[in-house]
């Protein structure tokens, strides 16, 4: 049973900014109407496509998603943006966030150059604590992402665990454990949903 409260004290306890939600249409209509008229960066996520915020954001902001445009100027355009939008691999109950990436630009885009990020987690992604968030992180999202692009890894196969494996395909090179808020963001949003979302 996730303590909810304890969950964001901690969270805000380490410099973000936390919004709770019961439903995912919830949530995605509040970042809708607190994001207008700015340039939004999105880095690869199912939850974001899930929630459908790219549609809804793109109607009155320019939103920069490499899943929508072509090419590695896409992603550079995404870092550069005001704002920074994906979700999150896993997230503590003692208030750490994780992400894992293959490329990097997902989680260079949470460390440094917005004046705000927000990162949006479904139910399915809390953990008790970092090692469990990192387990969850290695072992479920990893094998479902990997599997998704079509990875020739050996965690695709049953997307039981990581096998720490030394493809050419791996998918998992970076790992990023936000601690606190990074000092050279201005505002660091976690949105908290109460339903499963993405991997």
């Amino acid at each position: 049973m996730i303590n909810w409260d304890e969950l964001t004290r901690n969270l805000e306890g380490h410099g973000f900014t936390v919004h709770r939600f019961a439903t995912a249409a919830e949530a995605a209509e509040y970042i809708n109407k607190a994001l207008d008229g700015r340039t939004i960066g999105v880095g690869g996520s199912m939850t974001v496509k899930e929630m459908g915020l790219y549609e809804s954001l793109s109607a009155h902001n320019e939103v920069h998603w490499h899943w929508t445009e072509e090419g590695p100027a896409a992603r550079e355009a995404a870092l550069e943006a005001q704002v920074y939008l994906c979700s999150a691999n896993a997230v503590s109950e003692t208030g750490e966030i994780l992400n894992i990436d293959g490329v990097g630009n997902r989680v260079a885009g949470t460390l440094y150059g917005h004046r705000e990020v927000w990162l949006v987690a479904g139910v399915n992604k809390i953990a008790p604590d970092e090692a469990s968030a990192l387990h969850r992180a290695r072992n479920v999202a990893s094998p479902l992402n990997n599997r998704r692009t079509g990875k020739k890894t050996p965690c695709t196969v049953n997307c039981d665990q990581c096998y720490d494996c030394q493809s050419p395909d791996r998918g998992c090179a970076a790992l990023v454990v936000l601690w606190r808020k990074p000092a050279g963001i201005q505002t660091m949003h976690v949105v908290l949903v109460e339903e499963e979302l993405g991997y």
